[in-house]
């Protein structure tokens, strides 16, 4: 199955200034009006845009990020809070600032707490029921967040359960588009999540061993132990990144999400590496200058 359609390019400038500000087609047949000039009719069919950027309904997949676990209490999902279609005001999520009054009625959240890539077609399986217009992507966390690096997801695996998600997406969906956001840096959450005492206790139950373990420990092989976490996940957005870039309804944020300066502010008091309702509120701003932007290469940081 193919993943995108070639479309028409459209030349000369009058063309476009016809097109509408919030990313519509051009309007009308493309017959000359009475006395005009003949050339327009022979410029062909109008072009469609690759991406609108007022997407009317949307749907979210990932992991316990997306479903705003410990936003709200410990060890707890709170998908009221979540960046992409949460209801929370003070979150103010993606599908708030698309969608306005109608973000309950038009977004739904399939994310899971837990979920790897490999989960991502049995979640997008359940978004496309709803024909979304606009479906947002944050996974590979859990990827790396393994009890051992050993047993991360090899780069190639994740490339290729990223890759057979999207096409199979593509088989209902063909018009969809997808905002893929980065995984976020590991590591960093490590180095601000660590100065508060009662989240490395709620640390210990758990939550992403491979980065967080023995969090004080900055001994030679705990400290290579968190720099191969590092490694992988930069990996992991490469490859995202690149498959991505073979479908013209897919966007990626340009890595804006791992290079977010995530502080303490941002990460959610129970645990202190989820983010927080503060945190979620600035993933749905990147998020959202990034699905509004004109041209998809602009970095969406807020």
């Amino acid at each position: 199955m193919r993943t995108s359609r070639r479309h028409t390019a459209v030349a000369g400038t009058a063309l476009l200034a016809a097109v509408t500000l919030g990313g519509c087609s051009l309007l009308g047949d493309g017959s000359p009006e009475p006395g005009a000039s003949s050339t327009r009719s022979a410029q062909g069919p109008k072009a469609e845009p690759a991406w609108d950027v007022s997407p009317r309904s949307m749907a979210a997949v990932g992991d316990s990020i997306t479903r705003g676990f410990d936003a709200c209490s410990v060890l707890s999902d709170c998908p009221e809070a979540s960046w992409a279609t949460g209801s929370d005001k003070e979150v103010r999520s993606l599908a708030v600032r698309l969608l306005g009054t109608g973000a309950a009625e038009h977004s739904w959240n399939y994310a899971r707490s837990g979920a790897r890539m490999a989960d991502l077609p049995a979640q997008l399986d359940r978004a496309a029921a709803h024909r979304p217009e606009l479906v947002t992507v944050m996974a590979g966390a859990n990827d790396a967040c393994r009890d051992s690096t050993a047993a991360m997801t090899p780069v190639e695996d994740f490339r290729a359960q990223f890759s057979a998600a999207l096409h199979r997406l593509r088989e209902d969906l063909p018009r969809t588009q997808v905002y893929v956001a980065s995984v976020p840096d590991l590591k960093r959450l490590w180095s601000q999540g660590r100065t508060n005492p009662l989240g490395k206790q709620i640390w210990k139950l758990g939550i992403c061993p491979s980065m967080l373990a023995d969090a004080d420990d900055l001994a030679p092989k705990a400290t290579e132990r968190r720099a191969t976490v590092l490694d992988r996940v930069v990996a992991y957005n490469k490859a995202l990144r690149e498959v991505c870039a073979e479908d013209k309804r897919c966007r990626f944020d340009q890595n804006a999400v791992f290079d977010y300066p995530f502080g303490t502010g941002q990460l959610s008091p129970w645990d202190w590496f989820h983010p927080g309702k503060n945190g979620q509120s600035r993933l749905a701003e990147i998020a959202y200058r990034g699905i509004t932007a004109k041209d998809p290469e602009v970095r969406a940081a807020p």
